[in-house]
This record gives structure tokens, C-alpha cells and sequence, in this order.
């Protein structure tokens, strides 16, 4: 690789290198097509993906391409200028401004100091415990989708308290790198509004690369919430994609990667020594905008940049003249300031020195070694923050080989772990290709928890509902923390849930659908389906069971997620009688996905068990959201305990946020008895095999404070209950398997059994190779398919060629609704179920075709 990587040459000197996407160019047909200063702007890498094989790569966002940190910064700072321009003094005194996690953070930050005074906040794809989220939302096209809104003063999002109550609404200005189809910032645009109408919004991006169809998009979405949306970026174009585009590229990247190395060799044979420096970062000031960054903030640190980079220099000595400042991940602006301020330090103007600007990054991409190549070299790392996705790759794009006799690696301190010092470690990858390693740690940011009024002892909760008078289950064998909804009218067509679901208007919480009745067909197929894989079902029963005896015994107390959790916790529980003579408690409580699980359960379960003791058990996963909605729920409800006081020094531990299911194909969790995608049969029908209970409901009129979710108790379908039978069916095969069980056990506790998180990935790219973009709409496995053709309108199923009897129910479903079933090769699943994006009664489908259930 030459000494400069590719996209570092400065303007004056691109006359006579090669254009960064040339590469890509010639071998796809892939054309930037727009004003003159696009190509300046952007290069094209490859990634492996079904639905867009090339990516724009941003010479000037500091992100795969290291950059003079003043040139990165002064194009963020001129879009504010231009922000401020449109809006005017006086409104521009009004505005927040929202960047997006993890490319535009810095972006973003900039844009804000632009405005002059603008309060900023990003999202994050990291939860903080004791931070209450404040929103969030999905970005279906990127590696990693998950946004988190987590600012410090709730009432940013909502208006500007510092402008005076006579100010009105802020004006929120939303600040990505790129501007493609709209999807992300429109979502966020629509769920901000139903919280916080306001007048008008702003978007700001480097390079809009829209479609004719998704400007008229945004024009019409404008007109629809009755605001004004305004565009500001830096340059505008499209590109142009040749015919077979797909499949060409995915051949290319297939072939570069068997032949090119994970990494670039090291560049010497003794690696750099690795030194800390004391940064002396100012106290109090955050080190981003992941729970906001005021006027205030932006003052103190502006004095305090001059001493920062002085002390870095002094680290670095007098004989380096070629400088990397490598930011991390969302912790873009603070590197980025102490980028510019070193410039000015070394004196940057210099012919013999040079100060350049990047950071690290989630996103995977092809490295190829040509000048008419984006990504030159990429270096792999394991995570180093302990991140919400779990464990996972790394990567520094054209690091490697660039000549850089020093990198200043800016990290926050709770990324500062023994994985980034590890020997495979980011720090250790950085010392293989340059002279001198610098660390600088500057403090994370938590907020500190608000204070809390005195809270008056809550009310009794009361004890948990139990068969037979909630529920055909044994009361023994489940208590549900949950209240008697079965008199309230909640029922309401599938397709009228669809549309108010889709269209925002309604949660899917807040209504029921009504209850699929199997026709004689249909409860033949479960028969004998039961009949078939009861053996199986008791085996990974045995195995979960097992495991959770082994690692969470004695006597763990289950606590399973209504209502796909409770058969399953029954069967573990009858499991731990018949083999160990165990009665172990066993509750159900209700968790909703985008609001988070019962907290008054949590609180019933706290007062009568250890917290500890508590195993939360589930039916399956498919893409891992309930996982990670747990886990989030969890940490938020302790942060809020120890806030109030409820909790006390020396208390007994929190609850363990990990879940164990029956089966754990979509690759989530670490306690699960198989990982296989098969029919569970307790998936094909609804209450009528879980103890004749509706799912779980959560809405404002019906649920108090101090209530317990809600669910009804279908007794008029007491004819049809098979409940007990599949129960029975599966208990009696334990005796049968158990050999099978103690050495499939003994197996699983001796293995890696770290999440993968393979099942997340793939919805991600089924989500945009069908043109979804929306992660929520992709139903992963056999289970959560079942479910889309019992409750939901859907479009299409996936059905792994090959996967056999155990889709029998999905086509039987599938036929009668009418529903396409479409077979493929390259799936981890056995089937996916996709639910349209663009429900709309009469609406078509992306093949032409009307849309099923519409």
C-alpha cells in the first residue's frame, strides 16, 4: 500500500490520483452520477449483502478514511452554518439538533456548532444502567439497528428550555452521514411527533442520494404530520446500478475474500511500545452527546482543548511527523476536537507534518489493496466495551500500511478493558503497523440518577392468579402475575390491528386478534405432529431443565414470559419433579416488546424470592428482540429500585437478565435445550395450548400504575383445549430420553455457548434484500412464522428447501390464507415469515400482487 491511504490526498493534490471507487467502478458498472464535487466526496468499497453489494465510502466523515481532523470537522460545522442560514437567528435559537449512532456522532456535534449554541444529543446502541431511555427505533439497512435515545434532561427531545417557555417548540434538526432513502430519519421524524409535535424539521446529511420517488416520499410525509421538512446537504446524486449488479457483486466479494487475509501482516517485527497519557479531561464535561451536550459543555471543553493536545504532543516527542488520532466507534467528537487542536499544536501547516483522523468501526467491509479502492486495509479486533449485542469483530479501515508514525488511540473508560489490551486487542493490532501507540482514556459520561420525591409505600399487589379459575393449568403449575381481563371487549380484526400497528396509531399491546380456531385439518396436523416430536420436545425440556439445575440450583425459582414461555416452564418444572424430586415455583409475567416487561411483577416476585433465584423462561427465539428488550428492562427497573431506595447496602442481588428457551436457533442466548429450528407444537396454536390465556395486554385505560398487565381467560373454548394433552404427551417421553439428556447436558456445560447472534444478522439481510427495512416485520423460525399466520397480515414465508415435515402446519396456514410460500437455499431457518411494510387496505405487495389479508 502507498504511503497515503486511499481518499487521505488532500483537494489540491486529487487532480492526479486516482478516483477511490475506479476499482469498484470497472468491475460492477457502478456509476456516481451527480454535481461535480461527488466523487471528491465519496469512494465505493463492496460488502457482502443480497441487497446493495456496494458501499459509499466518505472521504470526509472521519470514518473509514482517515482525514485532516480540521477538514473532517469544517464540513459539519459549515452545514450548521447553512442550518442557521435557513432558519434565521431567531429560530435557529431554538433548534436541537439529533445526530445518528455510530457513523454521524461526530457529524452531528459539529452540525451543532455550526447553529452556535445548539444543544446536541445521538443515539446510542448502548445501554446505560440508571438511565431511563427517553425513545428509540430500528434502522433495518445498517450492521447494527437497535437506537437508543437517552438523554439527561427528558425535556431536550421536546423543546428548549434555555429559549424561554415564549420560544415555542424547538425546531430538531437531524443530522446522518447520508441521505439514501429516507427510511430512518422519516421513522424517527414520525415517533418523535407523536411525542412532541413541532412545526418544523431539519435534515442534514453530506450527500443526499435519493431517488426521485423518495424526495416525493418526504414532500408527502410532510404534508401528512402538517410540518415543514427542510433538506440541507453538502452534495446530491444518485447512483446508477447496471442490471445483475447484485449477483456480480457478490461473486466479486466471494473471490476477494477466499484469496485476501483477514488482516495486513505487521509492518515490523518488534511492535510499538504502547503509552498512556493522562488527558486531565475537564470535569464534568461529557465525552459525547450519547445523554446530551449543552452550550454549557461545548464553553468548558473549548478552553480546555489547547491543554488537552498539548499534553498528546508532549507524549508523542519531537520526532513524530506523521500522526493517526483513531477515535472509537460512537466516541467521535471528542477525538475529532483533540484532532483539530493538535493540528494547531504541531503545526499541522508544515510540509513535514501531518495530523490525520478516523475511528473504529461495527461495520464489516471488503479490504482491497488498489488506489482505486475506498478501504485499503482493515484490521479485526474483538469488541473491547462489553456491548449490548454481545461479543463480536471489530474493525480500523486503512490504518494498516498508511505510514503513520503514531496513533493516538481515544477510547472512553468503559471501553478501556482487558480486551482492548488484550494480545489480539485493538492495541495490540495498532502496534504492529506504527511506530508509537498512545492511549488516551477520557472518563464516560453517566448522568447522575435524578432526584426522586418521597414515594409513599406502594399499594399491595395482589397474589398471582391460578387454575381453574385463570387458566386450565394445574394451580400448582403456574401463577399468573398477571390481572382478569376476560370481561373487556379486546378483540379486533387481524387486518384493523395490522393497519393501526403499521401506521402508528396503535401498539400491538393495546388490542387482541382474535383467536385462530383451528379447523379439523389444522388440529389433525397438531395431533400428529405432537405424536411425532414429543421425544424431541422432552429431550431439549430435559437438557434446559439440566442446565439451569447446574448453574442456577438448587432451586431456582422459573418465571416464564406469557405466554409463550409457560407451557415450557411447566414442562421444565414437571421435568425437575419427575427426575429430582424438585417443586420448583413457577410464575408467568407479561414483557411487551418497545415497552418493556411488568414492573409491578418484578416487584411481587422480589418480595417473595430472591431475586437471584429467578431464571426467566421463554418458548424460543427467533431474531433475539425480547432478549435484548429484557435485559434492557431489567436494567432500567434495578436503576430505578436503588434511585427510590428500595434496595439497600448488603441487598440481595439483582435479578439475571439471561433468558432459557426451549430452542435457540436465531443463536441469542446461552441456556437453551437445543439449537436446532423445528416445530415446537406448542407454537401452532394459540390459548388453546397454553392453558387458555390471550397474550398479554398493556393499555393506559385498563392497566394502572400499580396493576399487573392484563389477559383474558378464554373459557368458552374449554372444548378445544389441548393444553394438558401436549403436556402429557411430552412428560411421558422423559423416562425415554433421559440418557439422551445427562449427556447432552454434561455436553452444553462444558461448551462455548457464548450468543452468536446469527439469527439478528440474518433478519437484517432479509429485511433488505425483500425491500423491508424493518427488522420488526421479519419473523424468524418455525415459531414466530406460526405466529404471523395466526395474528398478523402476512405477505410471504421463506421456507428452507428441504426442511420437511416439521412446515407441514406453516403451508397448511399458508394455504388457507393464501399466502405465497417461497423456497430458498441460503437460510439459517427453517422458514421466515414477513409481514409487509406498507399495509394499507387494497395496498400491493412489492411483487404486484395484493397484499394478503388486505
Amino acid at each position: 500500500m502507498s504511503e497515503r491511504a486511499a481518499g487521505q490526498e488532500t483537494r489540491e493534490e486529487t487532480v492526479d490520483v486516482v478516483w477511490s471507487g475506479s476499482w469498484v467502478a470497472e468491475r460492477l458498472g457502478v456509476a456516481l452520477e451527480g454535481d461535480g464535487e461527488l466523487r471528491e466526496l465519496l469512494g465505493l468499497a463492496l460488502r457482502r449483502n443480497p441487497k446493495r453489494a456496494h458501499l459509499l465510502v466518505s472521504n470526509v466523515l472521519g470514518k473509514h478514511v482517515p482525514q485532516r481532523p480540521s477538514v473532517v470537522y469544517g464540513e459539519g460545522f459549515a452545514l450548521g452554518e447553512r442550518v442557521r442560514e435557513l432558519l434565521g437567528a431567531e429560530e435557529a435559537r431554538r433548534a436541537v439538533v439529533l445526530g445518528y449512532a455510530e457513523t454521524a456522532t461526530g457529524l452531528g456535534h459539529a452540525v451543532a456548532d455550526g447553529l452556535r449554541d445548539a444543544p446536541y444529543l445521538h443515539s446510542t446502541r448502548r445501554p446505560v444502567p440508571g438511565v431511563e431511555q427517553a425513545g428509540g427505533f430500528e434502522e433495518s439497512h445498517s450492521h447494527a439497528t437497535s437506537h437508543l435515545l437517552l438523554p439527561e434532561d427528558r425535556e431536550l427531545l421536546a423543546g428548549r428550555p434555555d429559549a424561554g417557555a415564549e420560544a415555542g417548540a424547538s425546531v430538531l434538526v437531524l443530522v446522518d452521514d447520508e441521505f439514501s432513502t429516507g427510511n430512518t430519519v422519516l421513522n424517527t421524524i414520525r415517533t418523535l411527533h407523536d411525542l412532541h409535535p413541532r412545526e418544523r424539521y431539519v435534515i442534514v446529511a453530506l450527500v443526499d442520494m435519493r431517488s426521485p420517488e423518495d424526495r416525493d416520499r418526504l414532500t408527502a410525509f410532510a404534508a401528512e404530520i402538517g410540518a415543514r421538512v427542510d433538506l440541507v446537504a453538502r452534495s446530491s446524486g444518485t447512483v446508477a446500478l447496471p442490471d445483475g449488479v447484485l449477483e456480480h457483486g457478490q461473486a466479486l466479494v466471494a473471490a476477494q475474500e477466499a484469496e485476501a487475509p483477514v488482516s495486513p501482516p505487521p509492518s515490523a517485527q518488534v511492535p510499538a511500545p504502547v503509552t498512556r497519557v493522562d488527558l486531565g479531561w475537564p470535569a464534568g464535561v461529557p465525552d459525547g452527546g450519547r445523554h446530551g451536550f449543552t452550550p454549557v459543555h461545548r464553553a468548558a471543553l473549548e478552553s480546555a482543548l489547547p491543554v488537552l493536545a498539548e499534553r498528546i504532543a508532549g507524549a508523542l516527542g519531537s520526532d513524530v511527523r506523521r500522526v493517526l488520532v483513531l477515535g472509537f466507534e460512537e466516541l467521535m467528537y471528542a477525538p475529532l476536537r483533540l484532532g483539530t487542536a493538535l493540528e494547531e499544536v504541531l503545526g499541522a501547516d508544515a510540509a513535514d507534518t501531518e495530523v490525520r483522523y478516523s475511528t473504529t468501526t461495527r461495520s464489516p467491509v471488503l479490504a482491497v489493496d488498489d488506489p482505486g479502492y475506498a478501504i485499503r486495509t482493515r484490521l479485526v479486533f474483538p469488541a473491547h466495551d462489553d456491548p449490548a449485542d454481545g461479543p463480536g469483530d471489530r474493525y480500523a479501515y486503512n490504518v494498516a500500511g498508511a505510514g503513520f508514525d503514531a496513533v493516538v488511540a481515544v477510547v472512553d473508560s468503559a471501553a478501556d478493558t482487558p480486551e482492548l489490551h488484550a494480545p489480539d486487542g485493538l492495541l495490540a493490532r495498532l502496534a504492529e503497523h506504527t511506530g508509537h501507540v498512545l492511549l488516551a482514556v477520557i472518563p464516560s459520561y453517566t448522568p447522575a440518577p435524578a432526584p426522586v420525591p418521597h414515594r409513599q409505600e406502594p399499594p399491595v399487589l395482589p397474589e398471582p392468579l391460578r387454575g381453574p379459575d385463570f387458566s386450565s393449568y394445574a394451580p400448582e403449575d403456574v401463577g399468573w402475575l398477571l390481572q382478569d381481563l376476560s370481561d373487556t371487549e379486546l378483540e379486533a380484526p387481524t387486518e384493523e390491528r395490522e393497519e393501526a400497528i403499521q401506521s402508528g396509531g396503535a401498539h400491538y399491546a393495546e388490542s387482541l386478534p382474535v383467536e385462530y380456531q383451528p379447523s379439523p385439518e389444522y388440529q389433525a396436523l397438531f395431533t400428529a405432529a405432537l405424536g411425532a416430536s414429543a421425544a424431541r420436545i422432552a429431550r431439549a425440556v430435559g437438557t434446559v431443565t439440566e442446565t439451569v439445575l447446574a448453574e442456577r440450583g438448587p432451586r431456582p425459582v422459573l418465571v416464564s414470559l406469557a405466554r409463550a414461555g409457560t407451557p415450557v416452564g411447566v414442562l421444565m418444572r414437571h421435568w425437575a419433579r419427575h427426575r429430582h424430586g424438585l417443586d420448583l415455583p413457577h410464575y408467568a409475567i407479561s414483557i411487551v416488546r418497545g415497552r418493556g416487561i411488568d414492573a409491578n411483577a418484578l416487584r411481587w416476585l422480589a418480595a417473595h424470592h430472591d431475586p437471584a433465584d429467578v431464571v426467566f423462561v421463554d418458548g424460543w427465539t427467533g431474531k433475539g428482540a425480547i432478549t435484548r428488550e429484557l435485559a434492557a428492562a431489567i436494567s432500567e427497573f434495578e436503576a430505578q429500585e436503588r434511585a427510590e431506595g428500595s434496595t439497600g447496602p448488603g441487598g440481595r442481588a439483582g435479578f439475571d437478565p439471561e433468558i432459557a428457551v426451549l430452542a435457540d436457533p436465531g443463536g441469542c442466548v446461552r441456556t437453551y435445550g437445543t439449537r436446532e429450528d423445528y416445530l415446537i407444537p406448542s407454537a401452532c396454536l394459540n390459548s388453546t395450548v397454553s392453558g387458555l390465556i390471550s397474550r398479554t395486554v398493556l393499555r393506559a385505560d385498563l392497566v394502572g400504575p400499580d396493576d399487573f398487565h392484563g389477559a383474558k381467560f378464554y373459557r368458552e373454548l374449554a372444548g378445544a383445549d389441548v393444553s394438558g394433552d401436549f403436556l402429557a404427551a411430552v412428560a411421558a417421553r422423559f423416562d425415554e430420553v433421559a440418557d439422551q439428556v445427562d449427556a447432552e447436558a454434561k455436553e452444553l456445560l462444558a461448551a462455548d455457548r457464548a450468543p452468536t447472534w446469527e439469527g439478528w444478522a440474518a433478519v437484517e439481510r432479509i429485511s433488505e434484500e425483500y425491500g423491508i427495512h424493518d427488522v420488526n416485520l421479519v419473523k424468524p423460525g418455525v415459531g414466530e412464522t406460526t405466529r404471523v399466520l395466526l395474528r398478523r397480515v402476512p405477505w410471504k414465508i421463506l421456507a428452507k428447501r428441504g426442511a420437511g415435515t416439521d412446515l407441514e402446519h406453516i403451508r397448511l396456514l399458508a394455504e388457507q390464507r393464501g399466502v405465497p410460500v417461497e423456497e430458498v437455499d441460503d437460510l439459517p431457518y427453517s422458514c421466515v415469515g414477513l409481514i409487509h411494510p406498507r399495509f394499507t387496505r387494497g395496498a400491493t405487495g412489492a411483487d404486484g400482487k395484493a397484499v394478503q389479508g388486505a
